[in-house]
């Protein structure tokens, strides 16, 4: 589904992906240089977000992983 179609796509600021997934500041940005977390999208000058979904999904993602590994 392409986000144009996704009428309920919400932005996350980074106290929201910092609670959501309890990594810190500096290893968000560390793991999104390294390809390893999704890409933030510009706001404004500024100002950063997240897509909500796309968060979600590396949540999923990393359970899925922990899962699978024990």
């Amino acid at each position: 589904m392409a986000m144009s179609e996704n009428r309920h796509a919400a932005i996350l600021r980074l106290p929201q992906v910092i609670s959501r997934t309890g990594l810190s500041r500096s290893t968000i940005y560390q793991r999104i240089s390294d390809g390893e977390f999704p890409q933030q999208i510009n706001l404004g000058a500024n100002s950063v977000g997240w897509i909500e979904a796309e968060i979600d999904e590396w949540v999923t993602s990393c359970i899925q992983k922990s899962r699978e590994a024990a």
